[in-house]
């Protein structure tokens, strides 16, 4: 326990550093070792640093000598006028290097009968501490050369049994942090051992599953020459050593044990097939048309090395499983991720050839009943169909497989299939959503075999988002099976108590369909059965809140407002739908009049106040779902069951205040539709817009004008201001309305000021929108030059004192954006900024008068 009475501070002798540093490599609590490693670096940087660190590197302790060392590199980054200093250190250090080298290759070479192990231990740390010391601190090469003549000896010790895995670990950590320091010539001593029987013998042992020291050293030691001579070894390889070594770099993946969990070998052994791959890739794309003699070798390995992988992210039973610690399932879980991306890198290489292997696997699996193979091969087909264009380069593959029985297989009762294998048949189905558009034919087996998992609670989410995928893409050849698909919900209710993600997803597929079906008469009927699943929940929440069951009350609720959000956004119009050229833009009352979608909206707003009644109007997440529902239908330009009249929305937002959470959403639902009619041929809502604005000034009157009380709210408050400009100026700049908007400016120019960046960038941004020229009414650009005339000084005081200092760095582009802009269209910019340059609240006083004025020039150019 260290003793923080003492050392409150920092430590000035000798043996209170040599106390921490020992105590900082012992069990200690984090907070403990917190305050160590503050005192030690404290006391690093004391004047006394240098004569401290001198004397630590005479410790008998590796670890105080280490800190010692440390100590220096602290003050030489810190010391800068110690220079001469450090330069006499380094030269006595390197007077001492002819006596040491003799003596570190005689402890090497001692016989030894007559010596301790420990001796030439010592010595081969001894040479690795040196070298790394002349890494950095010998920039000529008489001295590294010097050392260099010891690599012989340690090389031997490779040889010895009892001495291996300290000469190894040198060898590692001299390959990773100095290569160049090894010549040719020793690289090929190493090579001669890591191809010996001695080397294969220690990889025997690592692929039976006895990772003995030596073992796990050997593996290292094999990666790190990999590592430093990769491209060697994809060049040569025809070189018999160079196979020797490929094939041992392969069985590091063949090890037995499971990834992360019991084999910590195989990850740092996927990096270098990683790296190696990412290599052949460069070289084809350097190469352009021009296949080097040795590619199609390196392409059969990296073959080989995937079909290996295969077999190592395979899932363990799920008895095995479940006894895995927390860390050993998240170590596979990198293991399988990792695996994902040398795939995707190999198909690079290799294109259908890989997909093709792995089909094949899938389908010798499934006659086989290898559950677990068959998942670890439906996982590999599906990381690689992110690498798979949306074309039919591999439909042949995929109705071979989709039309194999995979389906029947999965919800055959009598077959004892993991859930797990289930679940990754299922994201192959998400993965290639595109196939089923193309070919229709495998729809009805694949649909049959979601329902059924829907069933399963462990197989219920992914199902659901595979059904959802499936109904959206392939939504126009599903419009015959509607009415079954709301039958089957239907039923699915009445069985299952499915969860609110499922529930969502489902109701978003079948909007899908409902949204493909010709007649708005059609669709109307499926929505009406749809909506009364909605409804259920509403009822279902209303009867938990008389009861007196919040939790309940809110789950159905939110429930049920999240599924009208899934509705609507499925209802969409689709992206890629042909546009009408020559349709005339939809008016206000051909949007907005009563329409036989009115009923089924007066079924929704019930339900959304019913819901917002029982969960209470302090609930950000109902004023979240609520928003949510309402901008679904912004982007449509013709009338649909989503297309509320404005003042639905009105209403909504006024009824709101500061105290509504996540007003946010709110503000930004009223910008959103002021957005939505600004586009091209949009109806205008002036009516909405004004009574927006009236919200807007409450609001802010509210906050008492000041940005600080709520950054959030005031940010949004700007940014809703913003979505006025150019469309609706008239409206905020009517005269009815001069106080609240004066109030309203000044807020901004208090918002340029403040610290908080939230606002600060919305005020940017909104001074941006006025600065520029727009085809205005005459007398709406009287008004706009009114305000600019008056406030313009100070929104460009606030503009220059943060590009002169107030903002950060990676603020500036907020800043320079509106002095941009206001350069270019208001005639007064150079008085303004002139002034402002010149001003006592100019932020920096480390620029002069010649810096302020060549930055004018600049920016008037």
């Amino acid at each position: 326990m260290v003793d923080m009475q003492v050392h409150q501070k920092s430590a000035s002798t000798f043996n209170e550093i040599e106390k921490l540093v020992q105590q900082l490599y012992q069990q200690n609590s984090p907070q403990q070792i917190s305050q160590i490693q503050n005192i030690l670096q404290t006391s690093q940087r004391s004047e006394l640093g240098w004569q401290l660190a001198d004397a630590l590197l005479e410790s008998q302790d590796e670890n105080v000598r280490f800190f010692g060392a440390l100590t220096f590199t602290v003050k030489i980054n810190n010391d800068w006028c110690v220079r001469y200093y450090l330069h006499q250190y380094h030269d006595r250090v390197q007077c001492n290097l002819d006596d040491v080298v003799p003596l570190m290759r005689t402890a090497i070479m001692l016989p030894k009968p007559e010596s301790d192990t420990r001796l030439i231990e010592e010595s081969i740390k001894c040479f690795q501490s040196w070298v790394v010391y002349a890494h950095g601190a010998w920039t000529g090469k008489a001295c590294q050369y010097t050392l260099r003549q010891l690599i012989p000896y340690i090389a031997r010790p490779l040889w010895d049994h009892d001495i291996f895995e300290v000469a190894a670990d040198c060898w590692t950590e001299l390959m990773g942090t100095f290569p160049a320091f090894f010549t040719p010539e020793s690289m090929v001593q190493l090579v001669e051992f890591l191809t010996s029987q001695n080397a294969q013998n220690l990889l025997s042992l690592i692929v039976k599953g006895e990772y003995e020291p030596e073992a796990v050293a050997y593996s290292r030691l094999l990666l790190a020459y990999g590592d430093v001579s990769l491209q060697d070894l994809a060049r040569e390889q025809d070189s018999p050593p160079v196979q020797v070594l490929m094939r041992s770099l392969m069985q590091l993946l063949a090890f037995e044990g499971y990834a992360g969990a019991e084999d910590d070998i195989c990850t740092p052994a996927m990096e270098f097939w990683q790296a190696y791959t990412e290599f052949l890739i460069d070289e084809c794309h350097a190469k352009d048309d021009q296949v080097e003699p040795w590619m199609d070798s390196a392409r059969r390995y990296v073959m080989q090395v995937v079909e290996q992988c295969w077999v190592k992210i395979r899932m363990p039973s799920e008895e095995v499983y479940a006894q895995w610690t927390s860390d050993a399932k998240g170590d596979f879980k990198v293991f399988r991720t990792d695996v994902v991306d040398l795939l995707q890198s190999a198909y690079t290489l290799l294109n259908a050839i890989i997909f093709d292997r792995f089909a094949h696997l899938t389908l010798e699996s499934l006659r086989n009943q290898a559950w677990l193979h068959l998942e670890a091969s439906l996982f590999c087909l599906n990381a690689l169909a992110e690498s798979i264009s949306d074309d039919d380069t591999v439909d042949a593959t995929l109705s071979t497989l989709f039309g194999s029985g995979l389906f029947a297989a999965m919800i055959n009762d009598t077959l004892d299939i993991p859930s797990k294998t289930q679940q990754t048949a299922l994201s192959l189905i998400i993965s290639f959503t595109s196939f089923f558009e193309r070919h229709i034919q495998f729809l009805p087996s694949m649909l049959s075999f979601l329902f059924v998992s829907i069933r399963t609670p462990a197989l219920a989410g992914v199902a659901a988002k595979a059904v959802q995928s499936t109904c959206d893409s392939c939504r126009n050849s599903l419009v015959s099976e509607i009415d079954a698909f709301v039958e089957q919900y239907d039923d699915l209710l009445r069985c299952e108590d499915l969860e609110s993600g499922t529930k969502e997803r489902i109701n978003g597929a079948i909007a899908a369909v409902i949204q493909a079906l010709p007649s708005d008469q059609q669709k109307i009927a499926s929505l009406g059965k749809l909506l009364a699943f909605v409804e259920r929940d509403v009822m279902a929440c209303l009867g938990f809140a008389e009861t007196h069951v919040p939790v309940g009350a809110e789950e159905k609720g939110l429930c049920a407002l999240r599924c009208l959000v899934s509705i609507g956004k499925y209802l969409q119009t689709p992206d890629d739908n042909p546009i009408d050229l020559e349709s005339e833009p939809v008016t206000e009352d051909e949007l907005y009049v009563a329409t036989i979608w009115t009923p089924f909206q007066h079924r929704m707003v019930q339900s959304i106040y019913a819901v917002r009644g029982a969960l209470g109007t302090n609930n950000g997440d109902v004023v979240e779902a609520i928003c949510q529902v309402f901008r679904t239908g912004f982007r449509e330009n013709f009338p649909g069951p989503f297309v509320f009249a404005p003042s639905v929305i009105e209403t909504y937002v006024a009824s709101t205040s500061l105290q509504t959470p996540r007003l946010e959403n709110v503000l930004g639902t009223a910008g959103a539709m002021l957005s939505a009619h600004t586009r091209a041929g949009a109806t205008r809502i002036d009516l909405s817009a004004t009574r927006f604005l009236q919200h807007l000034f409450h609001i802010t009157a509210a906050m008492d004008h000041n940005p600080a009380n709520e950054p959030e709210v005031c940010s949004s408050c700007i940014t809703l201001a913003s979505k006025y400009v150019p469309h609706y100026l008239h409206i905020f700049l009517d005269p009815r309305y001069r106080d609240h908007f004066i109030n309203f400016i000044l807020l901004t120019i208090h918002s340029m000021q403040c610290q908080e960046i939230m606002p600060r960038r919305s005020a940017g941004f909104f001074w941006t929108s006025l600065f520029v020229r727009y085809d205005l009414k005459a007398d709406v650009q009287e008004l706009v030059d009114s305000i600019l005339a008056q406030y313009g000084p100070q929104v460009t005081q606030a503009i220059i004192n943060n590009i002169g200092g107030d903002a950060a760095r990676s603020e500036l582009e907020n800043w320079t954006n509106p002095l941009r802009q206001m350069v270019s269209t208001e005639v007064r910019s150079r008085q303004w900024i002139s002034e402002a340059l010149s001003s006592r609240n100019f932020p920096s006083t480390k620029v002069d008068d010649a810096q302020k004025k060549l930055f004018l020039e600049q920016v008037m150019q």
